[in-house]
């Protein structure tokens, strides 16, 4: 990958979600859906399902920090997420649909941390956030079936009606940073 990208991993929920909103950013090159914070090499799906594995859903997003930036990231992920919500993201339930920002190296970390911290001493949310903030130790590739998976299937019903709602919100609330995005 080209030396001037930057990687921002996080975990908000069901990937198919977060991955329809992260490509629609300008400046996000690659949003790989995968598996994060577990302590089972290359799970599957339905490992990772099952809930045993340790893992989270989760994103690795290929950015160009000269068009769009970690706290812009941030935003969206905050965002576009309950992360007041302990191990779910509406019906989906299990520690897998946990949130968590997977840091990548100490400047990540202090950014993730300041952006939390101030979201809660402004009382953004009813309840307080439950994100946790961890170093990146391991991220697995999700099975190919699950790549551009909204894109390709927009009338699915989990996708019309639970993906769809997140787009939305994107696009009211980041409409500056939205780009269209092909199939």
């Amino acid at each position: 990958m080209n030396q001037e990208f930057e990687t921002a991993t996080f975990a908000n929920g069901c990937f198919w979600c977060s991955e329809a909103v992260f490509q629609r950013l300008r400046g996000v090159i690659k949003v790989q859906s995968g598996y994060s914070g577990g302590h089972v090499p290359n799970p599957t799906y339905e490992q990772v399902c099952n809930g045993d594995t340790g893992h989270a859903e989760s994103l690795q997003i290929t950015f160009d920090p000269k068009l769009i930036s970690y706290q812009k990231l941030l935003e969206v992920f905050w965002t576009t997420h309950d992360p007041t919500s302990l191990n779910r993201q509406g019906n989906d339930i299990g520690t897998q649909y946990r949130s968590v920002i997977f840091y990548h190296d100490e400047n990540q970390k202090r950014l993730a941390a300041e952006s939390k911290e101030k979201l809660n001493e402004g009382g953004i949310y009813d309840r307080p956030i439950v994100t946790a903030i961890k170093p990146l130790t391991n991220f697995y590739p999700a099975e190919d079936m699950h790549d551009n998976y909204y894109n390709l299937h927009p009338l699915q019903p989990y996708c019309f009606y639970v993906v769809k709602p997140k787009i939305e919100k994107l696009k009211k609330y980041f409409k500056e940073e939205i780009r269209e995005v092909s199939k």
